[in-house]
């Protein structure tokens, strides 16, 4: 590669998306809509130090767009606005918690692709407050691609998991082994909730720092479970749930990663293990839950059935 040519390249890759855009054309010339330095304080990112706090992400985003009818009268409705841009990326934002740039640049492009008028789209995402500079992802994304995407996803329908809630007496007993054995004779998908275990654990005076533990405490509970069973897989990513109730599955649902996840995390009890159920239930739309042994139903709001202990 010429020095020239290196150089080119090099720029491009750190100009804004509008330049970008316009070196990558290779039949016409297209009319573009941009958004630029466009700042949002936002809960965002993966590392613990990110958790709890916001920071400034910064957006510039190209759309490139297919030309107006000349005849549309200067009338805002008739055209992709720059307010369909901000709106994208704030119904993103406030759709849930995510650890990613990559995840939320996909999920704005893909937004910004459903209307008509829009070709292809390049979303640039910065962190401003990680370090001396700015960190960032780039992508771009075009209705082709973004059919690829979808045709390459499983279109089977959705299928609602059947939810089982289980007393800490009921990881050893017949009534479980019974019912693995019938999820798995179906195959059927499964997730498995536990609460707290019943032994002692550390307790703190910091509320934050006891649910944190606590959190723990549950998750250890899960791998209990699933030493009495090798089908019982912890499981604490919705992603690897999804993939799990689509592949009839059975999972044990580590509650922390999802619940600190969350755009509007719970502030449930947690030693209300029906509560916590609710909510799981709650995400994958069931509309009842399992209970194997005797828990005290807490005014909870969905459906209970009870596999009681003998």
């Amino acid at each position: 590669m010429s020095g020239d040519l290196m150089t080119n390249e090099i720029y491009l890759a750190f100009a804004h998306p509008k330049e970008r855009s316009e070196a990558s054309e290779v039949d016409m010339v297209h009319d573009r809509i941009s958004l630029r330095d466009h700042i949002v304080e936002v809960e965002i990112g993966a590392f613990q130090s990110e958790r709890g706090i916001k920071q400034r992400i910064c957006f510039n985003i190209v759309v490139e767009v297919r030309p107006v009818d000349h005849d549309f009268d200067d009338d805002v409705d008739r055209i992709l606005s720059y307010d369909k841009v901000t709106e994208a990326i704030m119904v993103e934002l406030n759709l849930e918690r995510l650890n990613l740039l990559e995840t939320l640049a996909a999920r704005i492009a893909d937004r910004i692709l459903i209307e008509p008028q829009a070709i292809r789209v390049f979303v640039r995402i910065e962190k401003l407050d990680r370090g001396p500079g700015a960190l960032g992802v780039e992508i771009v994304r075009s209705n082709e691609t973004k059919k690829y995407r979808l045709s390459s996803k499983d279109s089977s329908h959705f299928i609602s998991p059947e939810i089982f809630v289980l007393t800490n007496e009921a990881f050893s007993s017949e009534q479980l082994r019974k019912s693995i054995d019938t999820i798995e004779n179906t195959g059927k998908s499964a997730i498995f909730c536990v609460g707290l275990p019943s032994e002692n654990y550390p307790r703190v005076a910091q509320n934050q720092v006891q649910r944190r533990i606590d959190y723990l405490a549950i998750e250890q509970n899960a791998w209990k479970l699933a030493a009495y069973d090798k089908r019982c897989v912890v499981v604490e990513t919705k992603t690897e749930l999804d993939w799990a109730v689509k592949n009839g599955k059975i999972s044990v649902w580590a509650p922390a990663k999802m619940l600190l996840d969350a755009k509007n995390p719970p502030n449930f009890d947690l030693r209300q293990i029906l509560t916590l159920s609710e909510w799981l239930a709650n995400e994958f739309g069931a509309e009842y839950l399992t209970v194997i042994g005797d828990i005290p139903n807490n005014d909870c709001s969905i459906k209970i059935e009870t596999i009681p202990l003998s």
